[in-house]
């Protein structure tokens, strides 16, 4: 078996010792003779698998004793709906920064339940920049301003937390959340879907501050209240049992890399090469203003449209797959996530050279 350097998006390459670990632990865990999947989410031995999943994210990602860590179905979409029932708390307004198609599905969900207030917008630009934050127009009565740190399918990245104003900040990091380090104390809520950096997709994390809890619209439906699922350690209904399985493995993972400030390192030195590959050539290019650049998802286009076809078929051959752009984008884009090795990135850089030399 010949494994390929997956660039996709989501879901997205997982470490390949992860993937062993769970192989050989598919038809027995834990010496109890049965796999995981098999398990009652009640049983001794699971309750243990999802007890030492939130302390290893705790503990990688510092969150301070006041917050609640969810296991959550649905993903970040569920989420998207999920956080003004929850954080209204008696507003009717909410404002959101717009930086891209995933910041877009955040905001017309939040428009089914509030007033959503754009604080800013990269709309202008074709979301290749984000908007100057002495730009940005908050209203001091919305619930709280949301904005999405990475934008996946545009390659946008803050690589800082914008000054909220006083409201309460809300983030979805789903596709660069346990990449670096965050503090988490300067948010009201954090939520990530697990397929991009942190598992397979059917998952998603809340971390909510303990105070902003019990207020929800009275129709939110049980599993998408966040006090009724911190009070029943995320298993108000059975969760996505294997899912949290997998993602506390890349959890254990993630601390044997050294922790997030290590892993920041590898993927800046990832991001680095891959950006000067196409920076250093006449040949491809990269539309985004190089200080937001994401370090996870890199967009790039070779100038003759012609060759994009040739590109990925002889990436492909290669052993470098899902290359693709995003079909509202077109062109190619590279997710270089926590679980893409150095050696994937060089390959690639590699490839682009031959690629060319042969057709430049």
């Amino acid at each position: 078996m010949a494994r390929v350097y997956n660039f996709s998006a989501g879901p997205s390459t997982l470490p390949t010792a992860v993937l062993e670990k769970a192989r050989d632990e598919l038809l027995d865990w834990g010496g109890t003779g049965m796999s995981v999947m098999e398990m009652s989410h009640r049983s001794k031995a699971y309750v243990g698998i999802a007890e030492q999943a939130e302390a290893d994210f705790r503990a990688l990602l510092a969150v301070p004793a006041d917050y609640k860590v969810l296991f959550l179905p649905g993903g970040a979409t569920g989420q998207f709906a999920a956080i003004p029932m929850n954080l209204l708390r008696g507003k009717t307004k909410t404002c959101y920064v717009n930086t891209g198609i995933w910041s877009e599905k955040a905001i017309a969900e939040a428009k089914l339940y509030s007033e959503v207030l754009i604080a800013a917008s990269s709309k202008d630009n074709q979301h290749t920049a984000i908007p100057a934050r002495a730009d940005w127009k908050l209203d001091a009565e919305a619930a709280y301003l949301h904005y999405t740190s990475n934008e996946t399918i545009g390659g946008v990245e803050f690589h800082s937390v914008p000054d909220s104003e006083g409201l309460p900040l809300v983030c979805d990091m789903s596709s660069d959340i346990l990449s670096r380090p965050v503090d988490v104390a300067q948010y009201a809520l954090i939520y990530a879907g697990a397929q991009k950096n942190m598992g397979p997709a059917g998952i998603a994390i809340v971390v909510v501050r303990e105070d902003v809890l019990g207020q929800t619209l009275p129709f939110t439906p049980s599993i998408f209240d966040y006090k009724k699922q911190a009070e029943n350690g995320s298993m108000l209904n059975t969760p996505p049992t294997y899912n949290w399985y997998l993602l506390g493995l890349v959890l254990e993972w993630l601390k044997e890399q050294g922790g997030l400030a290590a892993i920041e390192a590898l993927n800046t030195r990832k991001a680095d090469k891959l950006y000067a590959a196409i920076d250093n050539s006449p040949f491809y290019s990269n539309p985004v203003d190089p200080a937001c650049r994401s370090r996870m998802n890199v967009p790039f286009r070779i100038a003759n449209t012609d060759l994009e076809k040739t590109f990925l078929a002889e990436a492909k051959a290669a052993g470098l797959v899902n290359l693709e752009g995003h079909r509202s984008v077109g062109g190619f884009r590279a997710s270089i996530y926590n679980a893409m090795p150095e050696a994937g990135v060089d390959a690639l850089v590699d490839f682009m050279a031959g690629f060319e030399k042969q057709h430049g």
